[in-house]
């Protein structure tokens, strides 16, 4: 079978990978004046002015966006573009977590084609090339450094738009986890579920291959193994290197096999009712697992066996029912709210089950599930979740 990867061009791996940036840019086609997209709380923490004075020590010019809200809308993109253009800008540097990455592959790609947001609704796929992006996360958990894909909504119809095509694959990136040990204990458990749903999705993903199983396999050993000792103690700098180097494997599994219905439901409970994206991803999979597993068994019991929640000897019934346990039992461990918890209103949830239902086979992500669910059968599914 011959499979087409894609990845950055390069990846800088390790604690204080940041202190090399210049060098990596000067790699990247000799940019002397990026464009760094964040957020308020990079800015504000001075994440974003440390990165500059990376640049200025190094005799280039830069400056900084810092709009980016979470779930980044086309609108924000499109001041991005304005300021990209207004100050004649060589390249984008995407600084935080999944959001601040998405709107800087927007802003590299839209900027060299489309303005409008809905040209890139799949199964549009878009290839050309931006403008040089480099990708330097700050959470350990959405992979967007590495993957072919930036979410951002419409925000006349707030219809979440998955963008991508090659042309959304970051230059390079630097995976760096010394930036995230200021994040608090709630961000670790979320993107390490969030993290954990990718490799799971992406191993049973009707899409998966050779490759994607290498990295998604490797990815659920190393959230097994680590997750919990760092939400236990986030001062454990072996844990955290090890989950920030997870998501990364997770996000070249996906990125490479594809989301599945997890992400699909995930997407419209994030824009309905503004639940954190990882946070979403783990209050759906053990319920979408459970849904699933009868049409993957052996994949699932995989899942088990790899995150260690079934051994060798038990079947793949027993070990794939064991998984959908064992993800409910993460839940408990890394407080994870129930959707009543988290403050979402009953009766306005269910009268917007059909709708997200709707948005999320309207994403095209369901059909990569080894389940297709219909669109009844997926607003049972955000029912069954409520409970």
């Amino acid at each position: 079978m011959n499979v087409r990867v894609c990845t950055p061009r390069f990846l800088s791996v390790g604690g204080d990978a940041l202190c090399g940036i210049a060098g990596i840019l000067e790699r990247m086609g000799a940019i002397r004046n990026p464009l760094i997209v964040t957020d308020k709380f990079m800015s504000e923490s001075g994440m974003a002015a440390r990165v500059q004075t990376h640049l200025t020590d190094a005799g280039m010019t830069s400056e900084i966006f810092d709009a980016v809200l979470p779930d980044p809308t086309d609108t924000i993109v499109l001041a991005g573009i304005q300021m990209l253009e207004s100050g004649a800008h060589d390249a984008i540097i995407g600084l935080g977590g999944g959001s601040p990455i998405d709107a800087a592959k927007a802003i590299a790609v839209m900027s060299q084609g489309s303005r409008d947001i809905q040209d890139y609704r799949p199964p549009v796929q878009s290839d050309t090339p931006g403008l040089p992006m480099l990708a330097i996360p700050t959470t350990a958990g959405t992979g967007s450094e590495v993957t072919h894909h930036a979410v951002v909504i419409h925000d006349a119809s707030r219809e979440k738009i998955s963008c991508r095509g090659e042309g959304f694959v970051p230059t390079a990136a630097i995976v760096d986890f010394k930036l995230t040990l200021t994040k608090p204990k709630r961000l670790i458990a979320d993107n390490g579920l969030d993290t954990l749903t990718h490799a799971i999705e992406a191993y049973v993903s009707r899409k998966a291959t050779l490759y994607s199983d290498r990295m998604a396999l490797d990815c659920m050993r190393l959230v097994a193994a680590h997750l919990d000792a760092a939400y236990s103690d986030p001062d454990n700098l072996a844990a955290r290197e090890a989950l920030m180097l997870s998501a990364t494997f997770g996000g070249l599994a996906f990125s490479n096999a594809s989301i599945a219905l997890v992400h699909a439901m995930s997407r419209p409970l994030g824009s309905f009712f503004h639940v954190p994206h990882g946070m979403s991803n783990a209050m759906l999979l053990p319920t979408v697992t459970e849904f699933s597993r009868t049409s993957a068994l052996a994949r699932y019991a995989d899942c088990a066996r790899v995150i260690g929640l079934a051994d060798e000897t038990a079947s793949d019934e027993a070990a794939s029912a064991a998984l959908v346990e064992g993800l409910y039992a993460y839940n408990d461990r890394l407080d994870v709210p129930t959707l009543s918890g988290f403050g979402i209103d009953k009766d306005a949830y269910f009268a917007a089950a059909e709708h997200m239902a709707e948005d999320a086979v309207r994403s095209g992500a369901p059909n990569n599930n080894p389940r297709v669910g219909t669109t009844q059968e997926i607003k049972d599914l955000f029912e069954e979740a409520w409970a």
